[in-house]
């Protein structure tokens, strides 16, 4: 039956190469740590949560929302540094290849100095713990090995989800847009260390009010206003037309075409094929580039929207796990009648031209339930 995929192994084996997020501390950064007395905010958390921060680098600029509930003080020294001037000037100093990028770090300023890069800027915050996940886009405070009250003015940013971090450093925001810079940034040239080789520098961090939330699209459109619109799937075997069915399944109409109106579809391959049944895509695990922000912030589980509409040739319905309420990306386009997902799936759109697109879909060479032969999705143009 069409399901969707688990982890992304790749995802995971890189927790492996940044178990620590390290900076190269002296003795003395250690004991100025103890010594210290660590920082506390004066400002008050509603007056935090409101602000986010553009950082302005070389390459471009991303912004970081910023998570005051959860670290307060970690929030309030940011914003102090930032206001102080002390990034400005600064560099990407370590770099995990699509694992994490590192930075603020004071002594990056100095350019004939790249031995002492990591050993500043800590020993001011204790630390801050908490449920907030290390996902793609956290932003957290670096420390001195084994000492978890040794933070400061240095972060770093997670570029894939990280588990083996939770519960070990204080996350104090997530990159909100701009994160295909910082996994570019990520893949900067690098030593055996993992210091950077090449200078990324950050000309300035600003911190600003937080623009209001701006509605989803199509969070708006009746049910009537929904029908109106087609999609044409662009792949690489040729177009398919859909034609949206709001009467039965208004919130998956709502889901797909969202999704395509900002890309998420756009790079996604048609992964699985079962012949006399139904051809699949949708899978972000096939998609040839991570999501960016505003694409990952729209991806949601949808609650079942199940009819009487039968799995017909030409019927597109939502592909889920066992749970009726896991769909969420991945969809299927029947190639013949499947009766046996009745009741099973929601139905949210027909093929009203391209089904031999489909049809030469289905007809690849197969390893298993796998096309031989991948075939992408070039684009989906949303019109009325």
């Amino acid at each position: 039956m069409p399901t969707t995929y688990g982890p992304n192994a790749r995802a995971l084996a890189v927790v492996v190469a940044v178990a620590l997020v390290l900076v190269v501390g002296s003795a003395g950064a250690q004991d100025a740590s103890e010594a210290a007395a660590k920082f506390e905010t004066s400002l008050a958390v509603e007056e935090m949560t409101a602000k986010q921060a553009v950082v302005e680098t070389d390459r471009g600029p991303f912004i970081i929302d910023l998570l005051a509930e959860a670290a307060p003080n970690h929030v309030g020294y940011f914003i102090k540094s930032a206001a102080e001037g002390v990034y400005s000037g600064t560099s990407f100093h370590r770099m995990v290849r699509h694992g994490i990028v590192q930075g603020g770090d004071p002594m990056t300023k100095d350019v004939e100095k790249p031995e002492l890069y990591g050993q500043g800027g800590l020993g001011v915050l204790a630390a801050e713990l908490s449920d907030e996940p290390h996902t793609r886009g956290a932003v957290s405070a670096a420390q001195i090995p084994g000492d978890p009250d040794s933070a400061g003015s240095q972060f770093f940013i997670s570029v894939v989800d990280q588990p083996a971090l939770d519960g070990s450093y204080t996350v104090f925001g997530r990159v909100i847009e701009g994160m295909n810079l910082v996994t570019e940034i990520s893949e900067a040239e690098t030593d055996e260390s993992g210091k950077a080789v090449e200078r990324i520098a950050i000309r300035s961090v600003t911190i600003r009010d937080r623009p209001a939330e701006q509605p989803a699209p199509f969070s708006e459109d009746s049910a009537e206003e929904l029908a109106a619109y087609r999609a044409i799937l662009g792949t690489t075997s040729g177009a398919i037309t859909l034609e949206f069915m709001p009467e039965i399944a208004p919130e998956h109409v709502r889901n797909f075409l969202r999704l395509a109106s900002v890309g998420v579809f756009d790079g996604m391959s048609f992964h699985r094929v079962v012949g006399g049944m139904l051809i699949q895509s949708g899978w972000l695990g096939s998609r040839n580039r991570p999501l960016d922000e505003r694409q990952r912030r729209l991806v949601t589980t949808l609650e079942p929207e199940f009819s009487a509409t039968p799995h017909v040739r030409g019927i597109v319905s939502m592909a889920r796990g066992d749970d009726p309420a896991s769909a969420d990306t991945s969809f299927f386009i029947c190639t013949d009648t499947v009766s046996a997902l009745d009741g099973e799936y929601t139905v949210f759109a027909r093929v009203v031209d391209g089904m031999e697109t489909v049809d030469a879909i289905e007809s690849l060479p197969l390893e298993g339930e796998t096309p031989m032969q991948r075939v992408e999705i070039l684009g989906v143009q949303v019109a009325r």
